[in-house]
């Protein structure tokens, strides 16, 4: 046996990482086929999409669900049955398991029981995004879906502000006006974002502007299908020695170079000068 059709053979106990399409079929690889294939089961995310896929290769192999909602019990049962000497292959709806989906949680539970897990490299809409968005991709960060809860929006946001790396964001159609708008209102108008839908699809676009020109075109445009969001980062801010500033100095300073809210603005301060929030808010009441 060469060290290909070593490296190639399947292995009980193991889980496989299995990149699917993110829309063209075509781009399953040979070795996931292959994978999918003499693995003893098979995890997905949604059994009724991977079915419709498996069947289209002419695949059939036993499946457990394995998703946001069942995670905790399902993943006990996968690695109980891993443990055991089968073989599993995890698939995500579309794109690289472990991503952005509960698959990270099955990873970190094999890893603690010592059971082997190794990936193949196969699609991904965050880096296909990346790589068609024009924007720098020598360093650039992934931050999924922004929160949903306000506050917790809030503070994402303000973070990313100040971030100097392109950066990534999902989106779903029915939210794409609303995530626009906070960025726009965050960030600044100026800002440059690639908005990148039906990747690899027959009707695949990329759409290159200002955060403005985001917000305006959807105002006239129905949002459709799902989004990644490659957006500039911005200029970085000049350090200043915060010893040579006044807690009052300092809160300005945070506000103005970041755009973050006065709370914000506290918190960093607090944590810039060494003091407990509460002393940087009697100062600011006390002038």
């Amino acid at each position: 046996m060469t060290d290909h059709e070593e490296k190639n053979k399947i292995k009980g106990g193991t889980l496989y990482l299995v990149a699917t399409p993110i829309g063209n079929l075509a781009d399953l690889s040979e070795r996931a086929l292959k994978t999918l294939a003499e693995v003893d089961f098979i995890a997905a995310e949604d059994t009724r999409n991977s079915l419709r896929l498996l069947t289209h290769f002419g695949i059939s192999k036993p499946m457990v669900s394995y998703h946001e909602h069942n995670r905790r019990e399902k993943g006990e049962e996968i690695t109980r049955r891993l443990a055991s000497g089968e073989s599993c292959a995890l698939v995500t709806d579309a794109g690289t398991p472990a991503i952005s989906d509960p698959g990270e949680d099955l990873v970190a539970l094999c890893v603690e029981k010592g059971i082997p897990v190794t990936s193949l490299p196969g699609a991904c809409a965050m880096v296909v995004a990346l790589t068609l968005s024009g924007l720098p991709t020598a360093r650039f960060t992934f931050e999924g879906f922004l929160p949903v809860p306000k506050k917790e929006r809030r503070e994402r946001l303000t973070l990313l502000a100040g971030e100097t790396r392109t950066f990534l964001l999902h989106e779903a159609p029915h939210k794409l006006r609303t995530t626009l708008s906070d960025l726009e209102k965050t960030l600044g108008g100026s800002r440059r974002i690639a908005l990148c839908r039906e990747l690899t699809k027959l009707n695949e676009e990329v759409l290159r502007m200002t955060l403005s020109e985001a917000v305006a075109y959807y105002e006239e445009k129905e949002p459709r299908g799902e989004y990644v969001l490659v957006v500039e980062g911005g200029s970085p801010v000049p350090m200043v020695p915060m010893e040579e500033k006044s807690v009052e100095e300092t809160v300005a300073y945070y506000m103005e170079t970041t755009g973050c809210t006065k709370n914000d603005a506290i918190k960093a301060t607090a944590k810039a000068l060494g003091l407990s929030r509460n002393e940087v808010y009697q100062r600011m009441l006390t002038h």
